[in-house]
Parts: C-alpha cells; sequence; structure tokens
C-alpha cells in the first residue's frame, strides 16, 4: 500500500516538473517567434533597385551570408530576419540548407500539416532543378492555405521575383517546414 502511493506521488511529481517545463518552452518560444515576425514584417515592401538582386536591403540580406549583389536571395532574408531575431539557424543563401535539420514536416510523410506558427520555415520544390528551391515564413494559415512573407518574390510567387511580398500559399505547395524555435 505504502508502496503505491508513493509512486503516485512521484508519478505526480513527474507530471507537475513536466507541466512546468511544458509553461516554461511555450513561454520561450512565444517572444522568440515574436521576434523573427517583427524582423520580416518590417520588411514587407522593400523592392529590388533595378531587378537584378540588388539594392540597399537586398545587398544586406546577401551580405548576412557573406554574398555579394546578384544572387537570389530569399534564403539570404530568411537568414537575416533570423539573426536580427538572434535564433541559431543556417547562415546560407542556399534554400535547401533550411532543411538538414530542425524539419518538422515533409508531404512525404503523408501525415498531417503541422498548427503554423509565426517564424516556421518553409520551403518549395521546382522540379526542374530537383531540389527545393525557394524560401520563406509561414505567418499564419486558414484551412487550405499558409499566409507567408517571402524575399526574392512577386505578385504572382516566383522564385526569382523583385521584393518582399505577403503571399497566401496553398497548403499543397509547400514540400517541406522546419522550425528553429523549438531547439533554440
Amino acid at each position: 500500500m505504502e508502496c503505491s502511493i508513493r509512486k503516485r506521488k512521484n508519478g505526480c511529481r513527474i507530471g507537475f516538473i513536466c507541466l512546468i517545463l511544458l509553461i516554461a518552452h511555450v513561454a520561450y518560444c512565444q517572444p522568440v517567434r515574436n521576434d523573427i515576425r517583427a524582423a520580416y514584417i518590417s520588411k514587407i515592401g522593400v523592392r529590388e533597385r533595378t531587378g537584378n538582386n540588388d539594392g540597399k536591403d537586398v545587398e544586406l540580406f546577401l551580405r548576412s551570408t557573406g554574398l555579394g549583389k546578384g544572387y537570389p536571395w530569399c534564403a539570404a532574408f530568411v537568414t537575416w530576419c533570423m539573426i536580427k531575431a538572434n535564433v541559431k539557424s543556417p547562415c546560407s543563401a542556399y534554400a535547401p540548407d533550411w532543411f538538414r535539420s530542425n524539419v518538422i514536416w515533409i508531404r512525404t510523410w503523408r501525415k498531417d500539416y503541422p498548427d503554423a506558427k509565426p517564424g516556421m520555415v518553409f520551403g518549395l520544390w521546382f522540379q526542374g532543378k530537383n531540389r527545393v528551391a525557394h524560401v520563406g515564413f509561414i505567418d499564419g494559415e486558414d484551412r487550405n492555405n499558409f499566409y507567408t512573407v517571402e524575399g526574392n518574390t512577386n505578385e504572382v510567387g516566383s522564385r526569382e521575383g523583385d521584393g518582399v511580398y505577403r503571399k497566401i500559399r496553398p497548403k499543397n505547395s509547400v514540400y517541406i517546414i522546419s522550425d528553429y524555435v523549438i531547439n533554440n
């Protein structure tokens, strides 16, 4: 009898400790997500100067990855935002690098989409490149779509666009999602 009471007490303590850790994790994650979101929201409306992957802000994004003007910059935009939010993540302008770790969902897993949280990074697969070739941030969702903020895109959603835009992407167009907040 005494042993089973002790086991129940220990089980309650473990449950309580897990609850405290969960609350602490949520309390930590939300401010970090808010910082990432503030960084990417602040750059909505940035446009290239001449349409050749250049311009003051575009070059700032590229410099955050060690590159100069003229390179595709969707992943550099994601890098710059993560640096601004002090989030440990790839410092890369190469889209596939954003999915070498911290992956929380891939289309081929055939499971439900994760609940969208600001700051999650999504990737689009391009058959012609045979790889993920465009990245951006998930900012929200509805039943069928993710609301995103992306660099180096345009009104029609190109991967070689001219600025930072809010987009609505059908969920079934997203190939992969990573989350660098949960492991920071």
